[in-house]
């Protein structure tokens, strides 16, 4: 007899802080790992595996992320139930959004979709620590209008080999990016927060690794008079002389969306 399955997507957001980012490692706290470990105390007799939408990296927090749950033989029988016991069991910096079920077709990997990132950064005098779970606090003078200048031209489709690292024969180096702009941040707010911070916003269908990192560093070196507009301009050629090497720090990085066309 073949056995039935049944496909959910469930919507998650965490803090990255002291999580090895997505993927599940030996003898390290990942979102993978304590997502799985959770699922199967809520479902101790199901049998599942799950799949996340992006492998994020260690120290990067999500506003919203996203797996999909394979579940063999059985279906969850109330979804508001099984989020209310899923949530009660996850530790305090992962939470679940929503879950939904989907059919055989949906694949989380190909389905088209939208990543929104954002990258949350200060300059100047030093933050309070309360802030680096979740800002990159920038000790230095920065021109965050030549910033803002250069954050523009990421925007558009791009070679964007000189901002990736460890790539593969198979890698797409050409990448549309439909947003790239530095704006005052308006997305966090906290008591504890320095009086002006920005937001590095970068939004598009798929990233190579390190992508938005570099491009954040980049926009650094730009700040700091290191880097011209051009240069920025050359490096989108995928010239190898301009490869970036400045990878921005990962607690400033936020998936902040991640949209699913069609549903």
């Amino acid at each position: 007899m073949q056995r039935k399955r049944y496909y959910y997507l469930i919507k998650i957001q965490f803090l990255g802080y002291r999580l090895h980012g997505w993927q599940k490692q030996p003898n390290q706290k990942t979102v993978e790992g304590l997502v799985t470990k959770t699922l199967r105390w809520a479902m101790p007799e199901a049998k599942f595996k799950i799949l996340g939408s992006s492998r994020t990296d260690a120290m990067v927090s999500a506003q919203e992320s996203a797996f999909e749950l394979f579940l063999d033989n059985e279906p969850l029988e109330d979804l508001d139930e099984f989020l209310k016991v899923f949530n009660l069991n996850l530790p305090q910096d992962i939470r679940a959004l929503a879950v939904q079920e989907v059919d055989s077709k949906f694949n989380i990997i190909q389905h088209p979709k939208i990543k929104e990132y954002a990258y949350l950064f200060s300059f100047g005098e030093k933050n309070h620590p309360f802030c680096a779970p979740m800002m990159a606090n920038l000790i230095m003078d920065l021109d965050i209008a030549k910033m803002k200048e250069a954050a523009r031209l990421f925007e558009g489709t791009h070679n964007f080999r000189n901002y990736c690292v460890r790539v593969s024969e198979n890698s797409k180096f050409e990448r549309e990016i439909n947003r790239a702009e530095i704006t005052d941040n308006d997305l966090f707010s906290a008591s504890f927060f320095p009086e002006k911070t920005y937001v590095f916003h970068v939004h598009g269908e798929g990233f190579l690794r390190h992508q938005v990192r570099l491009m954040m560093g980049a926009l650094i070196q730009v700040g700091k008079g290191e880097l011209s507009l051009e240069q920025i301009q050359q490096s989108l050629t995928g010239v190898p002389e301009l490869q970036m090497d400045y990878i921005a720090p990962a607690s400033g990085l936020i998936l902040n969306k991640v949209g699913f066309k069609d549903l």
